[in-house]
């Protein structure tokens, strides 16, 4: 799933920060850089947790965010869901050369490392790691009710 540069923007401060955000917190952090307005954070929060791709938990009245994936988790699942969108197998095999072709020899050299570690270690498809600040899944609370406020309803 590709991410808008706000959303791109947004993971960036919950992956740095390392545990879970308030609402407030993502916005505080981003506002240091542009003007944002509180209720635009607030939706694109709802929105990546609505997606999956952000872990929503109660704390209190609020609210706390955090990536249900670590950066190099969504990095690989992008770059697979690009080459699954190839129409057939001569496609992706095209634009996997193309993309191998690119590589700068560094690049090339950890891609090859990273593929016979894949092999000793199996298939890692599908398997995807918690949240990464330790909130657990099961902690994940129903959304908030339509209040505007990403506070809960009462």
């Amino acid at each position: 799933m590709a991410l808008g540069d706000l959303e791109r923007d947004v993971m960036a401060q919950l992956w740095d920060a390392g545990e879970p955000l308030t609402v407030r917190a993502v916005h505080e952090r981003l506002s240091r850089r542009r003007e944002l307005a509180y209720t635009t954070v607030m939706t694109v929060l709802d929105r990546l947790a609505k997606k999956g791709v952000l872990v929503q938990a109660r704390d209190g009245r609020a609210y706390r965010y955090a990536p249900a994936q670590s950066r190099e988790e969504m990095t690989a699942a992008l770059m697979m869901d690009a080459l699954s969108a190839a129409p057939d197998d001569a496609a992706r095999d095209a634009a996997l050369a193309h993309f191998v072709g690119r590589l700068r020899p560094e690049d090339l050299t950890a891609a090859i490392r990273a593929a016979g570690q894949g092999a000793r270690s199996g298939p890692q498809s599908g398997a995807q790691s918690g949240p990464q600040s330790g909130t657990q899944a099961g902690a994940q609370t129903g959304r908030a009710a339509s209040t505007g406020t990403g506070e809960p309803g009462r």
